[in-house]
């Protein structure tokens, strides 16, 4: 990924015009901000600083289901009415797009990958010696929801990381998903919400087990209902508080209800789909069984912008370090030979330590430059002008301050590269 960028040569912009529809501040913020533009209801595209954060978020995503065991592929976005018809959810499915073709034949949009996924790795899985396995994608869903809303939390179509696991034994089962329940944690904490955002959420199992479990991360845009266990920081879900009045890990009966924001699933399949399919191995002994399937989702997409919904001010966005498009907003004030000259040596010696630097050199006033600096929202500002050169120094600012200091110009790189370093 590319670690320099002027602004001077960046082809999309910042606005002051608030999105007619922004209900949210992840809709307002990300189009203000130049990282998405919307299209029509529930479909935006990503622009270059968009996309370097949805990357960073993927690529996190990516290295926790690797750890896990966990084989990417691609799969089509396009599949047969044929699959669907299989599995009852050609007409069960609501929200699932068709779409007719040439010669009579229909289509469906995935909205889901069950459909797709039970057959490919049914040609390659026959005994037990080709199981446990798992494989998953990140990849664009589509669904058609009757109102697109809160920017890219809700859409038509939408990014999603989706993995799917296939075991001899519901034991097996049990053991994966366990290291699910893992590698998800760590996907949360990674991006940068704190434990105390991110809520285990119990949800229902349907016919299959007595929980799911969903991840919800708490904002006031969200449009679950959970109830919080202050002690163990797990939920339950709306849809099962009737249920289960009291907290599942330590039966704590005092909850409470808040929004959230959904932004992973895990699910035991068991055989639901592998037995429309006929999907069987044969075991050790000789005798022909079902392969025993689990499902889990991270919405790539929603995920950014729930961190939006979560770390963001009056001013504009907060990105934590690990996801911002760049890491450090690089400001020249220009009028100074001297200011200017320091700046792009400033710019190139970041470089030289791997930063990743957005550099404004734009012939902009200073105000324009500092408020697009808060509303892009990246970790660190670093202002050099004739002022703060009158005493060698460069302006420090840190996104969630309100004020900078000045911090002598020989000892920036190093106090860059340390806080880049950081933990």
């Amino acid at each position: 990924m590319i670690k320099l960028m002027r602004y001077s040569q960046l082809y999309t912009k910042t606005t002051k015009n608030v999105p007619a529809d922004a209900d949210s501040a992840n809709a307002r913020y990300l189009e203000q901000g130049g990282f998405i533009h919307r299209e029509m209801a529930g479909v935006y595209s990503y622009l270059p600083l968009g996309l370097r954060v949805l990357r960073k978020i993927d690529n996190i995503i990516r290295e926790e289901m690797n750890a896990i065991g966990g084989q990417e592929i691609l799969m089509p976005a396009l599949s047969p009415k044929e699959n669907w018809m299989k599995t009852g959810r050609w007409d069960g499915l609501d929200v699932l797009f068709k779409l007719p073709a040439a010669g009579g034949k229909e289509y469906a949009l995935g909205a889901t990958h069950e459909e797709v996924v039970t057959p490919l790795v049914q040609d390659h899985v026959f005994s037990y010696k080709d199981l446990p396995m798992s494989v998953y994608q990140i990849q664009t869903k589509f669904r058609n929801e009757l109102r697109a809303k809160s920017g890219i939390l809700r859409g038509r179509e939408f990014g999603m990381k989706d993995l799917y696991s296939f075991d001899k034994t519901e034991e097996e089962l049990d053991e994966f998903y366990e290291k699910a329940k893992v590698a998800y944690t760590n996907v949360f904490k990674r991006v940068g919400f704190k434990p105390e955002d991110t809520y285990l959420t119990f949800a229902s199992g349907g016919t299959f087990s007595k929980y799911s479990h969903e991840y919800q991360i708490a904002a006031g845009v969200g449009e679950d209902l959970i109830y919080t266990c202050d002690k163990c920081v797990v939920a339950v879900n709306k849809e099962i508080i009737e249920d289960q009045d009291s907290c599942p890990e330590c039966g704590n009966k005092n909850l409470t209800e808040k929004n959230g924001i959904e932004v992973g699933n895990i699910f035991k399949l068991k055989t639901k789909y592998s037995e429309p399919f006929g999907f069987k191995f044969t075991d050790e002994d000789g005798t022909t069984k079902p392969v025993i399937m689990g499902c889990y989702g991270i919405g790539n997409t929603r995920l950014m912008g729930s961190l939006v919904e979560v770390f963001h001010d009056e001013r504009g966005i907060i990105w934590p370090k690990n996801v911002s498009p760049y890491f450090v907003h690089l400001i020249v004030v220009k009028g100074d030979e001297n200011a200017e000259k320091e700046a792009e040596k400033l710019y190139k010696d970041l470089e030289k330590e791997g930063i990743e630097v957005f550099f404004d050199d734009r012939d902009e006033r200073p105000g324009a430059k500092f408020a697009d600096a808060d509303l892009m929202g990246m970790p660190l500002r670093l202002v050099v002008s004739k002022r703060t050169l009158e005493s060698d120094s460069v302006e420090w600012k840190l996104r969630p301050e309100a004020e900078g200091e000045n911090v002598p110009l020989k000892d920036v790189v190093k106090k860059v590269k340390a806080l880049y370093k950081e933990d």
